[in-house]
């Protein structure tokens, strides 16, 4: 079990993603720091008993000791400011029914070192996202479950490991009675179902908690039909993960037959696009790292754990005093599917979004919406769309800077490789914004060949379109928040390819990982305190993390191998 964030994510969805993706792998996490450590156990692996059409699996070490347990509580601690970090998360084993469970007497006698959790379709993995802040974030007194399966809920199952399969045993009858289960079986073992679809079963002394086809699922695997442990993808991507990791999340859409999806769907389709995804949960005193392992495939579309030299280039470029800064490759074979990808993850942002009469008109949700509204055009899939836009279109990088919102400077910066096309597209760009809602203001930018504003339902500002070229003669078009932003994006007075905030996401990094993005928690927290949005429903709830958050680094590893890895680490406060 030890072998086991995005392209243009806006600001303020940064940490909400770092949270959606280890919602599957905190789900069995749950247990880690919640009692004893150490324990016989069966050492089965939960992965030899899920199904290889699995969509999305995520296993644990749930018995932690040394170095692996005082990493995940000091995480733990510092993202939640609670003494049991995980505690509330043992909500994921109590099933309809079932009183409040209480670890050291109920589980801690029975469960062994592994655990793992698989889900048969990316498309309501959305649901991981509340269970995990709900666990995490929620009420310290709440007893509220938290389990996730069952008729109406996620297809899949839990997958325990045992020390002792007579207490597992015990265990898992009292919670069905709780249910108001009744016997079954399949293919000659024994389970219990309850009203709701939810599955109880001991098979090959794993204990098994889940939808009735999850639970059926395991026993087939179990029966000598094909194992995730076993499958190709899986199996290699393993075998390259991180020693020394607490969790991993793996995922592979074409076995769900979703390419794309809310959530947690939304947010591996922007890591990996459509290829295999293992990510591994690193954790220790001052940081939480997630490494994200790919397979290369030139044939299958990756997302952001391609590794793409350009994009770091790119962000080299952008101004030195950068607090958000993101590096992205070939702009033009890439907007189309990262713009569906930061949709997905608009979609948690935006969730909570208030629409009451006398809610304030900024809010997450409609600047996420205006946000996005440009880069869908120029993201467009249509042939004309192509040839006005992509066809043109080389590196990109996006950057804010700026302290205080007197002082805020923001831009979408994409290279060019044929100024008359990128030229021609402020005009044509700047025709559909009008067309959707947006009406164009006037500007002269100095510097630039072509001009123009426009103002987008939801931004409060003016979002100015223009074509210039930058000190080095090279065209780039510029999407920025007011004049003051283009002017950065192409003159800056100084860039970050040696300033000291690079050096040290260098650092942070390791394995000689040039960063790609780069992030201030400080500022980014400073800016939406000073507009209010700390309070909006959609991400009051995160605020403890990014009051826990220093800093976000992510970069990728190329290497002439069959595996890429993205590493993303995200820095914490007293560490």
């Amino acid at each position: 079990m030890r072998a086991a964030a995005a392209r243009s994510i806006p600001a303020s969805t940064a940490a909400r993603a770092l949270v959606a993706l280890s919602a599957c792998a905190a789900t069995t996490l749950a247990l880690a720091a919640c009692g004893s450590t150490g324990t016989s156990g069966s050492s089965v692996d939960p992965a030899t008993a899920v199904p290889a059409s699995a969509a999305l699996y995520a296993g644990a070490d749930v018995r932690p000791s040394g170095a692996e347990r005082s990493g995940a509580l000091a995480a733990g601690k510092a993202l939640t400011r609670q003494a049991d970090p995980y505690l509330r998360l043992l909500g994921a084993l109590q099933t309809p029914g079932s009183p409040q469970l209480r670890y050291a007497q109920d589980v801690a006698p029975w469960l062994g070192p592994h655990a793992g959790i698989f889900l048969t379709s990316l498309a309501s993995s959305a649901a991981l996202t509340g269970l995990l802040q709900q666990g995490l974030l929620g009420p310290a007194s709440s007893s509220a479950s938290l389990f996730p399966f069952g008729a109406g809920g996620l297809q899949g199952a839990l997958v325990l490991d045992t020390s002792d399969a007579g207490k597992a045993q015990s265990f898992l009858n009292g919670q069905a009675r709780h249910a108001g289960a009744h016997a079954s079986s399949y293919h000659g073992v024994s389970f219990q179902i309850s009203s709701s679809g939810v599955a109880f079963a001991l098979v090959h002394r794993l204990a098994v908690i889940g939808s009735e086809a999850g639970v059926r699922g395991v026993i087939d695997t179990t029966a000598g039909g094909a194992a995730l442990a076993s499958s190709g993808g899986y199996a290699k991507l393993a075998r390259a993960a991180p020693a020394g990791a607490l969790a991993h999340v793996y995922s592979n859409p074409a076995a769900s037959g979703a390419g794309g999806g809310a959530g947690t769907a939304g947010l591996l389709g922007l890591l990996a696009g459509a290829r295999p995804a293992n990510v591994s949960v690193l954790a220790q005193a001052g940081s939480v790292a997630l490494d994200a392992d790919t397979l290369a495939s030139p044939s299958t579309p990756g997302g952001l754990i391609s590794a793409d030299p350009e994009g770091v280039t790119a962000l080299g470029e952008l101004p030195s005093d950068s607090w958000l800064a993101l590096g992205l490759g070939h702009a033009g074979a890439s907007l189309t599917q990262d713009v569906q990808g930061l949709g997905a993850l608009a979609t948690l942002a935006g969730s909570g979004s208030s629409g009451s009469p006398g809610a304030s008109p900024l809010n997450v949700k409609s600047l996420l919406s205006a946000m996005l509204a440009p880069l869908k055009v120029l993201g467009g899939t249509s042939a004309q769309a192509r040839r006005d836009f992509a066809s043109w279109m080389g590196s990109a990088a996006v950057f804010a800077s700026g302290g205080s919102l007197l002082e805020l400077k923001a831009a979408i910066v994409i290279s060019s490789h044929s100024p008359a096309g990128s030229r021609a597209a402020v005009a044509k760009l700047a025709a559909q914004l009008r067309g959707a809602g947006g009406s164009l203001r006037p500007v002269q930018i100095a510097g630039t060949d072509a001009a123009v504003g426009v103002a987008l339902p939801g931004l409060p500002v003016v979002l100015d379109i223009a074509d210039g070229r930058d000190a080095s003669g090279h065209t780039k078009f510029v999407l920025g928040f007011a004049e003051a932003s283009v002017r950065d994006a192409l003159h800056p007075a100084s860039t970050l390819a040696s300033a000291p905030p690079r050096a040290a996401a260098v650092a942070v990094l390791g394995e000689g990982i040039q960063p790609s993005l780069m992030l201030d928690f400080p500022t980014l927290l400073s800016l939406l305190e000073g507009v209010g949005l700390t309070e909006d429903p959609s991400i009051s709830g995160l605020v403890p993390y990014v009051h826990a958050a220093t800093t976000l680094s992510a970069g990728a590893r190329t290497s002439g191998g069959e595996v890429q890895r993205f590493r993303l680490v995200l820095g914490l406060q007293g560490g």
